[in-house]
């Protein structure tokens, strides 16, 4: 149903503020219109740090036990087919492409205590499975093709791939270099994948119309390293359900 009000949800945080959660044992942490969690989260080497950064900055840590996550999203809380288009863009960049694993996209498990293998797992070199509904972004170091960016999807009316092969958007992330990764997810499903500008990927129907999602940007450790990155800001848009 129309309404008069706000009909377009706008969610940004510039990170121009932001303090230093590394210390704190807290489960979460509230960033603005985002906040921040994760296994580990409590861990006192693990959390988000603001940085003297041009534009400002924020370091995502995980802790350094496998599987550990540090995340910054919201709660479960968009309908695609109520509330798309659904645009998320976020610029990161990698200080190295070892020992860790990033998604970026919508997901319907996103918990405080959340592990980034409770919604995508790299079972192999080349081969992932994925135990939400999701789309989005990934890229781990335990995967054959451990530099490029992936376009994941599960839970559509197209079935998701579980090869690796399938999905690679073929735009390798450069550590030490920012890159902006956009993903619109229409009110049907129909997604798209953009890196710095370019469209790599279009699939119809990649993401569930029937089933709640979260936003998640999240690094998650692979052995006993720390996963870190930066991030210059994270964004949301979508329209407003109105059902009554």
């Amino acid at each position: 149903m129309a309404q008069s009000g706000n009909g377009r949800i706008c969610l940004f945080n510039d990170f121009a503020g932001v303090g230093n959660t590394l210390a704190l044992t807290a489960d979460t942490a509230q960033l603005g219109d985002f906040f921040a969690g994760g296994e580990g989260f409590e861990d006192n080497d693990a959390g988000i740090a603001g940085k003297d950064a041009l534009s400002g900055v924020v370091t995502i840590t995980s802790a350094n036990t496998d599987a550990d996550t540090t995340f910054i999203g919201t709660h479960i809380m968009f309908d695609v087919a109520l509330m798309g288009t659904i645009v998320l863009e976020t610029r990161i960049q990698l200080p190295d492409l070892d020992t860790k694993e990033i998604f970026f996209g919508l997901t319907s498990i996103l918990s405080v205590d959340e592990q980034l293998e409770d919604i995508v797992i790299n079972a192999s070199g080349t081969t992932i499975t994925m135990p939400a509904d999701l789309v989005g972004f990934y890229l781990s170091d335990e995967l054959t093709d451990d530099e490029d960016w992936h376009g994941i999807h599960n839970g559509g009316t197209t079935a998701g791939s579980t090869t690796t092969t399938a999905v690679d958007l073929n735009d390798d992330a450069v550590a030490g270099e920012w890159q902006v990764l956009r993903l619109e997810v229409d009110n049907n499903g129909t997604t798209r994948w953009y890196i710095d500008g370019v469209l790599l990927q279009t699939v119809a129907g990649a993401c569930s119309t029937s089933t709640d999602m979260a936003v998640c940007l999240a690094a998650g450790a692979n052995t006993t390293q720390l996963a870190i990155f930066d991030c210059d800001y994270l964004m949301v848009e979508a329209n407003r359900d109105w059902t009554v």
